[in-house]
């Protein structure tokens, strides 16, 4: 059984703020790396990105052929270090105005990105600054919460007041929430497009929330 009441709670997860519907998932198998932390931490944070690839029935690999590594982390302390990072101007554009305006925000983490002529994801990155509730969150919760907003392209609101995660009474670290694990496997179902920009794909995807998921690679 679904844990969603009908397909309109399933659309607002992929609406933006001008009201248009947008979903996207990746259309490449997922090559990741980390930058900024110490061993352990980076073997969270794949360790993190490899479960809920899992979850989707999808796929990781070691390089890209085109762009060797087509998930970036990048953890930091100040916004202002992102501009001493040789070459990532080029990968995200207006990077100066991007840092200024993330840096009056305040703001704790931020993903960009880029699409293929699917319309499915190529690549992504994820900025995270490790400051404030973010320095005390734990590891394993931080890392999972990210590797699940970088599985599919998500609404810019999906998760402002509710997180995809959920701690579970008796356990110290967080789980995903299972409503949210349903439409990952949902979404990357063999039958579902890698690209929508009509809402009747919320209906597709509240259909086979109604029975197991079954994907097949």
């Amino acid at each position: 059984m679904s844990l969603f009441a009908d397909p309109a709670e399933i659309k607002t997860l992929f609406t933006r703020q001008d009201g248009s519907y947008a979903f996207a998932r990746w259309g490449r198998p997922i090559a990741p790396i980390v930058f900024g932390v110490d061993d352990a931490t980076l073997q969270t944070v794949k360790g993190a990105v490899e479960a809920v690839v899992t979850l989707a029935g999808h796929q990781m690999a070691e390089t890209d052929p085109e762009l060797g590594s087509n998930l970036m982390f990048f953890f930091f302390r100040d916004w202002a270090e992102l501009l001493d990072v040789p070459d990532l101007d080029r990968m995200i554009p207006d990077l100066a105005p991007l840092v200024e305006r993330l840096n009056k925000a305040d703001a704790a983490h931020y993903r960009a990105f880029r699409f293929d002529d699917q319309n499915a994801i190529q690549a992504a990155f994820v900025f995270i600054r490790i400051a404030g509730a973010a320095a005390k969150q734990p590891a394993e919760d931080l890392a999972l919460s990210q590797a699940v907003q970088i599985m599919l392209m998500w609404g810019d609101q999906a998760f402002a007041t509710k997180s995809p995660l959920a701690l579970m009474p008796g356990q110290n670290s967080a789980v995903l929430r299972p409503e949210i694990a349903g439409v990952i496997a949902a979404a990357y179902d063999r039958m579902m497009p890698s690209f929508a920009d009509d809402s009747s794909h919320a209906l597709r995807l509240f259909a086979r929330l109604q029975a197991p998921i079954v994907n097949q690679s």
